[in-house]
């Protein structure tokens, strides 16, 4: 629609990483493309080398970068920062770029970074903290649900907690022993109160693993073994039905969306795979760790040691082990989460308003900026039809493994 900034938002193959660009997208209001971008041998070279380019896209197998350039361009994470660069060039310098996650590349070209705490950027201006990953729950879908899929459990009895399981990552590994043990606790925890379990696997959850997590459980439950592409996915109905949620602390979005929910939120917590307390990235992560117990303030400031590594962080020339810890503490401020075995419900103090402020940033980015004289004289902003983008199915990903 004339008169209203256009965005591009470039996907790539990680599920969570497109969510999250398509929900900020979709919370702006603003015409928006999709555009999918495949990567060739090429996107593997460091980001400071690249600089501004797009060599590292596989052109003939993903969406046409051609103009009218955009006035904003969504993306995410390293191989997409060079990407986003070179359409600004193409530009003239026009479009303004906001990146998400990280980007391993001098954070001085992007006009806003939106993060987390696990990611352990250091602050700058034009870097946005942000409790926890930017997601948006569909209210109309989980009442789908709710009415297609909750009568299969509604002879269970109440109350129901929702357990939702990741799996192996970077930082963790689920092995048949850790999901024994977590089917035993909340199990445990299940018959305490006096209900029943709604548990579901993702694709991240290693088939040893998922078989020991249900040979554990022992008390009433309605289970479901993760499938691709499955309409009978029951996620969106254990959201919207659950009293509260034990969710593993491998994925910074399923707890996400728990908390979105408004009920008590438990995380089930293991050590961090033994592979990544070795070598450069045990280095990196032990770094990363003692950076973080030197928060700089008014009256201290960060040693040498910590500003180096803040300085590397911010060049992109290393990329900080994940900090899963930090993303948890940060929603414990909140009130939003505790761990399994807690002794009470906390009640929950600040709901998330991460998306809030990252469309509030966006839209005081645009007008520093000069954005378009229509969006500038109208003050509700109020959405303009926009171009839908793939839909992306919220059950049938992997559930983010991020």
């Amino acid at each position: 629609m004339a008169g209203w900034p256009t965005v591009w938002v470039l996907l790539g193959r990680g599920a969570g990483g497109n969510f999250q660009m398509t929900s900020l997208a979709t919370a702006l209001g603003w015409p928006y493309e999709t555009k999918h971008l495949v990567y060739n041998r090429f996107s593997h070279c460091p980001n400071l080398v690249l600089g501004a380019a797009a060599i590292g896209v596989d052109r003939r197998r993903s969406t046409p970068l051609l103009p009218p350039w955009p006035d904003v361009v969504i993306a995410g994470s390293r191989r997409s920062a060079p990407v986003a660069r070179w359409i600004r060039k193409q530009s003239g310098g026009c479009t303004r770029l906001v990146h998400l996650m990280h980007a391993q590349a001098p954070l001085e070209h992007f006009d806003l970074i939106i993060t987390t705490p696990q990611y352990r950027l250091p602050a700058r201006q034009n870097v946005l903290h942000n409790t926890a990953p930017l997601t948006r729950i569909d209210p109309q879908r989980l009442a789908a649900a709710t009415a297609e899929i909750g009568p299969r459990f509604t002879d269970l009895p109440r109350p129901y907690t929702a357990l939702l399981v990741g799996g192996d990552s970077s930082s963790f590994l689920l092995d048949p022993a850790t999901a024994t043990r977590l089917g035993r606790e909340v199990s445990a925890q299940v018959r305490a109160d006096g209900g029943a379990l709604l548990m579901t696997t993702s694709a991240r959850t290693p088939a040893a693993a998922g078989d020991a997590l249900l040979a554990a459980i022992d008390c009433p439950r309605h289970t479901y073994r993760w499938q691709a592409n499955d309409p009978q996915n029951p996620y969106y109905a254990f959201l919207a039905l659950a009293d509260r949620f034990v969710v593993t602390a491998d994925s910074a979005s399923l707890v996400a969306e728990a908390c979105m929910m408004g009920k008590p939120v438990h995380i089930f917590e293991w050590n961090v795979r033994a592979d990544a307390q070795r070598g450069i990235k045990g280095v990196l992560r032990r770094w990363g760790e003692a950076r973080d117990r030197q928060p700089a303030t008014a009256s201290r400031t960060l040693s040498p040691s910590a500003r180096l590594y803040d300085r590397l962080v911010y060049l992109g020339l290393i990329k900080p082990a994940r900090d899963f810890a930090g993303y948890h503490r940060a929603l414990q401020a909140r009130g939003l989460v505790s761990t399994l075995g807690a002794t009470a419900d906390g009640p929950v103090r600040r709901p998330l308003d991460d998306m809030e402020r990252a469309v509030n940033r966006i839209r005081a980015l645009l007008a520093e900026r000069g954005a378009p004289r229509d969006l500038r004289e109208r003050g509700d902003h109020r959405p303009a039809p926009r171009r839908a983008p793939a839909p992306l199915d919220l059950a049938s990903r992997s559930r983010l493994g991020k």
